[in-house]
């Protein structure tokens, strides 16, 4: 069974998903959130999806990488597999109330709606959008979501500042509770 006690233990991968909007103030939405994949295995996150999730999330990445949701969904046979992995929607519902209850530490993203979509889309996916102004329609493909997680991941160093993004208060599966509960202070939002 692998080491769930420290964030370390997952080689710095992280979790972007997509959500529905809100507004921590008047001008500021948040529509898409990045957490550190350990948070995956905080007790108020459904279990045992949350730790399925993690440990596909984390399975054979690099340390610092940023993994959205749908490319899990893409390695999931399009989706196909999550009912044997775990009910993410729960699981996406659940993160999103630790970030909303500062019980974990997070990125929150205001996407454009392009960028958004290309994060919500397969690695290997277009995104079309037409301008009725011009009567054009632009393609966004591959490399335009590579830029927009290259993006993210500046945002990501710019928010750490020298200290990793927690997972909140968490306990190893099934292991000692003396001792192992992770401490941290959350990121002001």
């Amino acid at each position: 069974m692998p080491d769930h006690r420290f964030e370390q233990s997952t080689g710095g991968v992280y979790l972007l998903f997509a959500h529905e909007a809100y507004y921590p103030t008047p001008r500021q939405e948040i529509n898409t959130s990045l957490v550190a994949a350990a948070t995956l295995l905080h007790p108020r996150v459904r279990q045992p999806d949350g730790t399925r999730i993690h440990e596909r999330l984390t399975r054979g990445r690099r340390p610092g990488e940023i993994v959205p949701l749908a490319t899990l969904t893409h390695e999931l046979d399009g989706g196909r597999l999550w009912p044997q992995v775990g009910d993410w929607q729960a699981v996406t519902a659940d993160l999103l109330q630790l970030i909303h209850d500062h019980a974990c530490d997070a990125l929150g993203l205001g996407l454009s709606p392009i960028a958004r979509a290309l994060v919500c889309t397969g690695s290997h996916s277009e995104v079309r959008a037409y301008d009725p102004t011009t009567e054009c329609e632009q393609v966004f493909g591959p490399a335009d979501r590579t830029e927009v997680l290259v993006e993210i991941g500046r945002q990501l160093t710019r928010a750490e500042a020298g200290r990793p993004l927690g997972p909140g208060d968490i306990l190893p599966p099934g292991g000692d509770t003396a001792g192992d509960e992770i401490s941290y202070l959350p990121h002001p939002q």
